[in-house]
C-alpha cells in the first residue's frame, strides 16, 4: 500500500510533515511517497539525522505551493505544479492508494473533485469529521463544504456516513439522524422535511438505519451515529462544538488554579482531565476523509505536528483497507432521486 503524502501543506510544513509521514511508515508498514520540494524535504530529513531515504519512501518533486492566501477553487489549476495538485494527479493514475494534506481545505476539496474526480453518480463531496459523543464518535456529514444542499445531497451524504461508520468506525448497525430544529418529522425547512422522506423511505427499504431527526444538544450525547445535514447548518455546529471545547477546558483551568484547595482537587482528577482533554485534540485523529472522492483523501488539519500525520496517515490506511469509495460506488443506485417536471 502507497500512500501520498503533500510535504509543503500546512502551518508546521514541511518538517513536521515529512517527520510523521516517516512515523507512519514505520508504523503501519506502508510505503510513503512525499510529495513537494526536493531540496526542502530532505532538508528536513536531515534535521532528523537521515542521511538517505528510508526503505519504502520516496520523493516526488513539485515546484510550487498553495497558501491559504490562494483561491481554493482555483488554486490546483492554477498553480498546477503545487505539491497538492502533484499529489491528487498521482493518486487519480492509481500510482498511490491514498492521499493525505494538511494544506487549503477548499484548494484540497476542489482539486480532488476536478483532477482524483468524484464517485461517478455523487452530487458533492463531503467534509466528514468524527467527534467525540458518549457512544463512541459520531460522524457529522457534511460539515462545510456545501453550504447550500438538496434533498438529494443530504440522501447520499446519509449512505456515505452510514458506509463510513459501518467499515471504518465498525459500528454494526449505524444509527443516521438528520440535524433539525425538533425531533418530529414536520420540523425544519423544506430541505429538512423532503430529505426526512427520502431517509425514512431508505429506511424502509432496509438499506440504512434511520433514526429520525436530531437535535444539536443529542448529537454530543450520543443520539445518533452518523449526523447528516447541509455544511452550512453543519459548519456551526461544529464550531459552536469547538468554541465550548474551549470555554469549557478554559474554565476548569481557571476553577482548578484558584486556589490551595482547588489545586488539591485538580491534582486528584489529573488523569480524567487529560483523557478529556485528549478527547479534543485534534491531532489525535489525524484528519477527515473526503466522502464521495473516487479515491481516499485524507485533510489532516491546518496546524498539524507530526502525530497528527502519523494518526492522518493511518487514518487514510484503514480508509483502503475498509475499501469505503467502493462501497460507495456498488450503491449509487439508491441514492439518486428522480426527477420530476
Amino acid at each position: 500500500m502507497k500512500i501520498v503524502v503533500d510535504a509543503m501543506g500546512g502551518d508546521n510544513a514541511p518538517y513536521e510533515i515529512v517527520k510523521g509521514a516517516l512515523e507512519a511508515a514505520e508504523q503501519f508498514g506502508v510505503e510513503i511517497m512525499l510529495v513537494g520540494r526536493g531540496e526542502d524535504i530532505l532538508r528536513s530529513m536531515e534535521k532528523l539525522g537521515l542521511k538517505s531515504l528510508p526503505a519504502g519512501v520516496e520523493v516526488a518533486n513539485a515546484t510550487e505551493v498553495i497558501t491559504m492566501e490562494d483561491e481554493p477553487a482555483t488554486a490546483a489549476k492554477v498553480k498546477s505544479d503545487s505539491s497538492m495538485t502533484v499529489g491528487l494527479r498521482l493518486l487519480h493514475e492509481g500510482k498511490a492508494d491514498a492521499m493525505v494534506s494538511a494544506g487549503s481545505t477548499g484548494a484540497l476539496l476542489s482539486g480532488a473533485t476536478l483532477i482524483t474526480k468524484r464517485i461517478h453518480g455523487i452530487r458533492r463531496a463531503a467534509l466528514a469529521p468524527t467527534l467525540p459523543s458518549m457512544t463512541g464518535g459520531v460522524i457529522l456529514c457534511d460539515c462545510g463544504a456545501n453550504a447550500e444542499c438538496t434533498p438529494e445531497y443530504l440522501l447520499q451524504f446519509a449512505y456515505m456516513g452510514y458506509y463510513y461508520a459501518k467499515y471504518i468506525s465498525k459500528v454494526a448497525e449505524p444509527r443516521v439522524g438528520l440535524l433539525n430544529n425538533g425531533t418530529e418529522p414536520t420540523k425544519g425547512t423544506a430541505l429538512q422535511k423532503e430529505s426526512y422522506a427520502l431517509l425514512q423511505a431508505a429506511h424502509d427499504a432496509g438499506r440504512i438505519n434511520f433514526v429520525g431527526n436530531v437535535e444539536a444538544s443529542g448529537v454530543l450525547m450520543g443520539d445518533c451515529d452518523v449526523c447528516v445535514c447541509d455544511g452550512y447548518a453543519g459548519n456551526i455546529l461544529l464550531k459552536g462544538i469547538e468554541g465550548a471545547g474551549k470555554f469549557l477546558m478554559a474554565y476548569m483551568k481557571a476553577m482548578f488554579t484558584k486556589n490551595a484547595k482547588t489545586k488539591l482537587a485538580a491534582g486528584l482528577v489529573r488523569g480524567d482531565l487529560r483523557g478529556m482533554k485528549s478527547l479534543l485534540d485534534p491531532n489525535g485523529v489525524g484528519g477527515t476523509l473526503l466522502l464521495g472522492i473516487s479515491a481516499p483523501v485524507v485533510k489532516a488539519h491546518g496546524a498539524s505536528d507530526a502525530r497528527a500525520i502519523r494518526n492522518a496517515v493511518g487514518y487514510a490506511v484503514e480508509a483502503v483497507k475498509a475499501d469505503i469509495c467502493r462501497s460507495i460506488a456498488d450503491n449509487i443506485e439508491y441514492m439518486k432521486v428522480e426527477k420530476t417536471v
